[in-house]
């Protein structure tokens, strides 16, 4: 079992920069990849971005390519997407999540967001023009 608790929400200009940290508890974090997911109002929850159990693996959605970095810290079970050049396309409630299986991210990155059992309670990004 993992829960997670999303920070790092906020307000921020076109072109600036945030970080959204994400702390789980429970002994088993480090065996999961981990990804961040958004939804946009009146649109479906999207993949942004998923790292495998041991950090090793990453994977993006081509609109954040080159802006935004997900990296984990297993010692401290946390999470976090550094997301720069932000554009109000990136406008956005965040969402952490947790692999429903163990040890996945070496040859695949899961990015469905069927495939992750476990969710935070989101934190909004707003991006103003």
């Amino acid at each position: 079992q993992v829960q997670l608790v999303e920070f790092g929400g906020g307000w921020v200009q076109a072109g600036g920069s945030l970080r959204l940290p994400c702390a789980a508890s429970g002994r088993t974090f480090a065996s999961y990849a981990m990804a961040w997911f958004r939804q946009a109002p009146g649109k479906e929850r999207e993949f942004v971005a998923a790292i495998s159990w041991n950090g090793r693996n990453t994977y993006y959605t081509d609109s954040v390519k080159g802006r935004f970095t997900i990296s984990r810290d297993n010692a401290k079970n946390t999470v976090d997407l550094q997301m720069n050049s932000l554009k109000p396309e990136d406008t956005a409630v965040y969402y952490c999540a947790a692999d429903s299986q163990f040890y996945r991210g070496n040859s695949y990155l899961p990015r469905l967001s069927t495939e992750y059992g476990y969710w935070g309670q989101g934190t909004q990004v707003t991006v103003s023009s």
